[in-house]
């Protein structure tokens, strides 16, 4: 018990971290998201091939595995509390995880016949980026994080019900979660998709905290 909830408290900060990476890297370095013409989107892939792979790697492949743990820590908390609302929260929690998954296996795989492709057709390059980055953009929310938003929303609501964790970490465990609901809506997914990621990472840093006390006890 206590060893998975020092797991779940190394997975919640190595999600933050590895939010926090993607952001810097895609967002600052790469500015792939101002990004509108594809042919410029595939130059990007393909002259930071190998940076774009370990990204994928550390902020959906690793991010998935770490956040199965993270679900799984936190039923083994909230069960004797709220089983049914954290029993819905995990299983949530499980099938953002895969779709994460496979949304970082799927940009990588197709980096490899992407840039091939450029080497003598960069058109047909253009177009088969084309058709697989909505793919990759379904599969990591990129339109809406609904997924995200329920586990998030769910947990606060267990942890209030179980009277666990400070009142401040679930209150804003609430907030995070109804952000990454509504961000589902197509007119506001541009404005509260990121809102939703940068105010996560605070909420996966104070949960990493939370979980690796040596003995956790509950707070009203």
């Amino acid at each position: 018990m206590k060893s998975l909830q020092k797991f779940g408290g190394i997975a919640a900060l190595y999600m933050a971290l590895a939010h926090m990476t993607g952001i810097i890297i895609f967002i600052v370095i790469l500015d792939y998201i101002n990004i509108t013409d594809i042919a410029q989107k595939v130059a990007v892939n393909i002259q930071n091939q190998t940076i774009v792979f370990l990204t994928n790697l550390l902020m959906y492949v690793f991010f998935g595995f770490f956040l199965t743990v993270f679900c799984l820590a936190l039923y083994n908390r909230l069960k004797a509390g709220a089983p049914a609302l954290i029993q819905v929260a995990t299983v949530i929690g499980i099938i953002w995880a895969g779709s994460l998954i496979a949304s970082g296996m799927v940009a990588n795989a197709a980096l490899t016949p992407v840039v091939a492709i450029n080497a003598t057709d960069p058109t047909q390059a253009a177009l088969t980026w084309q058709g697989i980055e909505p793919v990759i953009d379904g599969l990591g929310n990129a339109n809406g994080e609904i997924l995200g938003g329920l586990m998030t929303l769910m947990i606060s609501i267990a942890a209030l019900r179980a009277r666990a964790f400070a009142k401040g970490l679930n209150i804003l465990g609430l907030v995070i979660g109804s952000l990454g609901v509504i961000s589902l809506i197509p007119m506001l997914t541009g404005t509260l998709t990121p809102i939703f990621g940068l105010t996560q990472i605070i909420w996966f840093i104070w949960m990493g905290v939370v979980l690796l006390r040596s003995n956790p006890i509950q707070e009203a």
